[in-house]
């Protein structure tokens, strides 16, 4: 079987890159785009290279961004724009395959095995024709990593920037990646790092030549997944683009204009997400049995658990009630343990003919015969039809989420 080649295409700065094209003028002062200041979602999400040249990064605050470059000018994000632009960059690298698979909105994997006899080009030619192509058509740059899998093509992106190519091959990636600290390597979390190095191990190297049977005793699946990673043995395939990926959990969360602390105002945050999550839910025909809440306090620490149902459901009372019931067990409501924001999430998807739907009864509450579960999905879809109607902020199951606190 013929070599696989794949590329790791990651758009430099991407969204300070796109908002460079509408206002040139950005470019020759130090930027970054970061949310409203005034609904504490302050947070730089994107900077050029003058701005990192003076120590912004992302997740900054903009206060600390502020306070290491004083004269840093901050763009709110437009994310229809950048998507627009995503779409451009996707559409060139569909010019020479089928094969492209979008990895987050600024970078995507792209299969061009055996290029040199159906392109043309080697595979570095083709990678710095592509940087060519983005640059000369749209006006950003990409850094492209190639190598013979999909870990080693995305940090070969990684490992030289902007605007450059990373050839990582079977001869080489001992001598390029081997050296870096096992953090760098691709799904290496804080918790495995913190593992790995109670065991010895601080370079992709050191990974790379332990014992695998440890590390799986150690890290258990994780432990095995990563040392595959750091050999080479990663063979998961570059998906079409146009291949309806498996959704594995929907979640929606919110960073609220100030911390909450009232009883009423958490159920109806809990509620206003749990609706979000049951209508994406229900739009792509899934159910889950797995509810998730994540809290995350003033301090930014995030706390986050989860709890099983018997059966699955995409209802927005089942997720609301087994959110909320998740938020009291973990949770002390009080003015001493404000919430700056919530995310209500569920996963282990299923499609509703693989199992019946989880009734009320499952999570505490009454009406677990047939009628009253029919009852149920009929109020929520007359609601939802409602709301499409006449707005979600005008009716919903709970009560909307005060702008203020005065205006409660």
């Amino acid at each position: 079987m013929a070599e696989r080649v794949i590329l790791h295409a990651d758009c430099n700065n991407f969204y300070a890159s796109c908002e460079c094209l509408e206002r040139p003028e950005l470019k020759n002062v130090p930027m970054a785009v970061a949310g409203d200041p005034q609904k504490r979602v302050g947070i730089v999400v994107a900077k050029n290279e003058l701005a990192k040249r003076f120590g912004v990064k992302t997740t900054d605050t903009v206060r600390e961004a502020r306070r290491k470059c004083p004269q840093i000018v901050f763009v709110p994000p437009r994310h229809s724009y950048y998507k627009r632009i995503s779409q451009r960059v996707n559409a060139i690298y569909r010019r020479y395959t089928d094969y492209v698979e979008p990895a987050s909105i600024d970078e995507s994997y792209i299969d061009v095995s055996d290029c040199e006899r159906t392109i043309g080009k080697s595979p570095k030619a083709l990678a710095d024709e592509l940087r060519t192509r983005v640059r000369e058509e749209i006006g950003i740059t990409i850094s492209v990593g190639v190598s013979f899998c999909k870990t080693f093509a995305k940090m070969g992106s990684d490992y030289k920037k902007p605007d450059a190519t990373t050839v990582i091959t079977r001869e080489n990636f001992r001598e390029i990646l081997w050296v870096l600290p096992v953090s760098d390597l691709l799904y290496a979390g804080r918790s495995s790092v913190r593992a790995l190095g109670q065991m010895g191990i601080s370079t992709i190297g050191d990974l790379a030549r332990s014992d695998p049977a440890r590390l799986q005793k150690a890290l258990g699946k994780q432990g095995l997944s990563l040392w595959n990673s750091a050999n080479g043995l990663d063979d998961e395939p570059v998906h079409r683009f146009d291949e309806k990926r498996e959704i594995k959990s929907v979640s929606h969360g919110r960073t609220f204009p100030y911390d909450l602390t009232d009883e009423q105002e958490i159920r109806q945050a809990i509620t206003m997400l749990s609706g979000e999550v049951s209508r994406s839910l229900k739009k792509d025909g899934l159910q889950g049995r797995v509810i998730s809440v994540q809290i995350r306090r003033p301090d930014m620490v995030t706390i986050s658990r989860q709890t099983s149902l018997s059966r699955a459901t995409n209802l927005q009372h089942a997720i609301r009630d087994g959110a909320w019931a998740l938020l009291q067990a973990n949770w002390t409501v009080s003015p001493a343990h404000p919430i700056r924001a919530l995310t209500v999430g569920v996963s282990a998807l299923q499609s509703p003919d693989e199992g019946a739907q989880v009734s009320l009864f499952d999570i505490g509450l009454q009406g677990n015969d047939e009628q009253s579960q029919a009852r149920i999905e009929q109020l929520e879809s007359a609601v939802e039809a409602l709301q499409a109607r006449f707005g979600r902020e005008r009716l919903t199951l709970g009560f909307p989420l005060s702008d203020t606190k005065n205006g409660r």
